[in-house]
């Protein structure tokens, strides 16, 4: 996909939760963390639907069903029904159900969202190798899954047999800090047996594909809280996007992100929904300017003048060193300016 090289955050006249018709909404780190609502988000949720846009939950989380996912959402104060939540599990049964015939056994190293979801597609989900299963999937399987799960996914494998995953987050952040994902898990198979898995999740085109079909957005956003899955999805399916500093990505994180990681917009939180975002205007030569803020790239660092708003000077930031680097991960020392800013 040829796509122009983001060299600066978008502004936006209108309230984010009025341009767009659909909010696809990443959970950990976006919503709640640890199971608790990240501070802001059931207001500024409740807001944006009572305002006419509909809301739906994309997670790259495995383990848990639909029904599961939507009451959580609904006891923390976020009204949400199983059709609203799209999971990892979903996407990677579409994609198995496409390769193999309908009856098949899928040895399921993960937890009961993906037996529910290879249920879904006409899969037949066993827990064993010696099952003679047509394919494994391998999805996050909670903090207590035995290791003898891998074991169980490498002796498949090994043999031969289709290896699919539900996605690759190497971290998820809960509420004590941030803790291995299922990409971890995946390692452990990759290095014990040599193999590739096909790979359903963020940021992969089988993600985006699920949620289009279940949601039916015509003007989706993407919100997340991460640039390697749902910036850089929102990226691959060429949608606008909305990073939030709640959960995994720090703001030099942000700064030094390359094209593809690069967001249309950033929030702090999930209140960047409500409110117009104002431009980033300037050059390399004039400096980028975002609110009374003006940044730029000073030798081999950042440069930061003005007041305001943090998150302007952010934006502000980020216009100076995504320009500067161009194609590439900008690579000037962006922590004077942050450590004013507080971050």
């Amino acid at each position: 996909m040829n796509q122009t090289v983001r060299t600066r955050p978008d502004g936006s006249d209108r309230r984010l939760s009025a341009a767009y018709d659909t909010a696809l909404l990443d959970l950990d780190g976006v919503v709640y963390a640890g199971g608790e609502a990240i501070v802001h988000a059931v207001e500024s949720l409740g807001v944006a639907r009572e305002g006419g846009m509909h809301l739906a939950y994309v997670t790259n989380n495995a383990a848990r069903t639909p029904e599961t996912v939507a009451g959580h959402l609904t006891e923390l104060g976020v009204p949400a029904e199983p059709a609203d939540v799209i999971t990892s599990a979903q996407a990677v049964a579409r994609l198995i159900s496409d390769q193999i015939p309908s009856g098949s056994r899928v040895l399921v190293i993960g937890a009961e969202g993906l037996r529910v979801a290879l249920r879904e597609r006409g899969l037949v989900p066993v827990e064993s190798a010696d099952d003679e299963p047509a394919a494994v999937v391998q999805g996050f399987g909670g903090m207590e899954m035995p290791w003898g799960r891998l074991a169980e996914a490498s002796y498949a494998v090994a043999r031969g047999v289709p290896w699919y995953a539900s996605n690759t987050d190497l971290t998820i952040p809960s509420a004590r800090g941030i803790a291995p994902g299922n990409g971890a898990a995946v390692q452990i198979v990759r290095i014990a047996t040599g193999a590739e898995p096909q790979v359903a999740g963020k940021p992969l085109p089988p993600m985006h594909r699920e949620t289009i079909l279940r949601t039916g957005a015509e003007r989706p956003l993407v919100v997340g809280d991460r640039l390697d899955t749902d910036i850089e999805g929102a990226h691959v399916g060429g949608v606008d996007s909305l990073l939030v500093l709640t959960g995994v990505t720090t703001a030099a994180q942000l700064i030094a992100a390359r094209p593809e990681h690069r967001p249309t917009y950033v929030a702090e939180d999930l209140r960047g929904l409500l409110e117009p975002h104002p431009a980033v205007s300037g050059s390399a030569d004039e400096g980028f300017r975002c609110g009374g803020w003006t940044a730029s790239a000073d030798g081999e660092a950042l440069a930061l003048g003005g007041d305001g708003d943090r998150i302007d000077a952010l934006r502000a930031l980020c216009g100076a060193a995504w320009a500067a680097a161009g194609e590439a991960s900008c690579g000037l020392d962006a922590g004077k300016a942050l450590a004013r800013l507080g971050w």
